[in-house]
This record gives structure tokens, sequence and C-alpha cells, in this order.
């Protein structure tokens, strides 16, 4: 692929014709404007987003965003690699994300308050992306990304909302730490990274699985696998834009537009037809969050 390809957003797929949700988005790192962005989804047919926070500005944007736009749903939450860097402080520069001074417990007391607070809102529908990331952060910030995460785990519970984990190279933790604290009543596992073994695990434990657009990369056949056993009321589908684009647009800048590249490889995986897994999907992404 040419390098000026790169900037070439990929084109518009061909429109589904039963209207899905992107089960997980981050609008606010994208370079069109939210209406832009939700414009270009309900034209192929995805009708609704959900905007995920990853830290208190991005979780405050995305209860102001969903309380303007009846198609998008918020989540809020302090995600695994921030939670340390609250703490911590980022003096080397490991989490990529720029300088930031220590701030000790108590801030991130202070600021899960926040994230509890936020988590209120009516058009909050979930916490999240919560859970626990072995790849960015080092053992030094197992500590306080455990007890972020099993903070947010009791907001979820507490306000009835659904919790959304990022997993990253983290399985057996973040499942034993459910297990332990006692999961919230509807759980999803945002751009699902597990085995097919993993995905038995989640199934029995009802926990929704939201697969992106990594599950199409040619070096994803574990991903492909875990789809295969996964059940297909289980089952929801993710851009996380700007991010994963699907094949064959990898390294271009992703957007919930291309929600249909994806449901189509995935349709293929699971031997249903579109429309039957974009119908499961869309009741699934409902029940998930509650909508």
């Amino acid at each position: 692929m040419a390098p000026q390809d790169k900037n070439t957003p990929p084109p518009l797929p061909e429109p589904l014709r039963v209207a899905v949700a992107d089960s997980h988005t981050h609008l606010d790192m994208q370079d069109s404007s939210v209406e832009e962005a939700l414009a270009k989804a309900a034209s192929v047919g995805v009708t609704t987003v959900v905007q995920v926070g990853c830290d208190l500005a991005g979780s405050r944007w995305a209860a102001e965003t969903a309380a303007a736009y009846d198609s998008v749903h918020a989540t809020v939450a302090l995600h695994p690699n921030e939670a340390p860097r609250i703490v911590l402080g980022d003096p080397d520069g490991w989490s990529r994300q720029g300088a930031r001074e220590p701030g000790g417990d108590s801030a991130l007391d202070a600021a899960l308050a926040e994230i509890d607070r936020l988590a209120a809102l009516p058009q909050v529908r979930g916490v999240g992306e919560t859970g626990l990331d072995y790849f960015r952060t080092g053992p030094e910030g197992m500590a306080a990304q455990e007890a972020s995460f099993r903070a947010h785990i009791e907001i979820a519970k507490r306000h009835g909302k659904a919790l959304v984990i990022h997993d990253r190279e983290a399985h057996d933790d973040v499942l034993r730490i459910l297990r332990e604290e006692g999961a919230p009543d509807r759980v999803v596992f945002h751009c699902y990274s597990g085995d097919a073994e993993m995905a038995k695990i989640c199934a029995a434990a009802g926990y929704f699985m939201s697969f992106a657009g990594n599950v199409t990369f040619k070096n994803a056949q574990p991903l492909r696998d875990a789809l295969a056993v996964a059940p297909p009321e289980l089952v929801l589908v993710e851009t996380d834009a700007p991010f994963l684009t699907p094949a064959p647009y990898r390294g271009r800048a992703n957007a919930p537009y291309l929600i249909p590249v994806t449901l189509r490889a995935m349709a293929e995986v699971m031997a249903l037809t579109e429309d039957a897994l974009a119908t499961a999907i869309a009741a699934n992404t409902a029940r998930a969050f509650g909508y």
C-alpha cells in the first residue's frame, strides 16, 4: 500500500440491512466531528454507538456527548493504564502519554469518586473500560491497576451498569478478580483477545464478548477459533476506533462506519447469514448496555 493511502479514509462499505450498534468507540480520538461520524455510520446501518471513557476528561466528554445525541450511549472509567499514571506519575515515559506528576493513592481515590458520580447519570450505560493491562504497565503498576479494577466492579454493581473490560495479556487475573469480587449482571469483554478455551469460560459465566477489526487480521486465527465457539447471544461487534481497523484497511484510521466490514467477516466465521448475526448483535448490545 502506498504511504499516501494511509491518510485516505477507507470507502463506505455496503450498508447492512439490519441496523446494529458499535459497542465500543472513541469519537473523541477520531478526526471527524461527532455529527459527521454518526451520520456516516448511520448511512451504512450503524445507528447506535457506545462512547467509551478512559480518563476523567474523556469520561466527562462521553457523558456530555451521550446527553446531547440520542444515538450515543456513554461508559465512564479510568483505563487500566491510567490508574498507575495517577498514582505513580510517568517519570520515564512508560505510558507514552506524556509527563504526569505522581498523585499517590489519594489521587486515585478522588478520580474514582468522580467516576462514581458520572456512573449514576442515566445516559451512562456502562463502567469501563477498566481491567488489567500487563502489556503497557510493568509490575510496579499492577497494584494500582488491580485496586482500580476492583473499585470499578463495585461502582458498576452499585449503579446497575454494565462493566466493560480491557484485558490485555492478563486473562487469568481478570477472570480471577471477577470471581473474587462477584461480577456485575452484565460484563462485556471489549476487544475480546482470549482463545477458544477462555471463550467457553466467558460463555458459561454469561459474559458478552465484543469482537473488533483484529478478528480479520491474518495472524488472528485464535480469535476466529474463539468466535466460532462463542454463543451468538453473547457476541457484540465494535470498532475501538480509531484503532484496530479491519482488513483490508489495516493501518488506516478506523471509524464506526466500518462495522459492516468486521460484522461480515464474523458472520463467515460463525457460519451465520449477515442478517442473522446483525439481528443477534443489535439485541445483544441493547441487552448488554440496558438501552
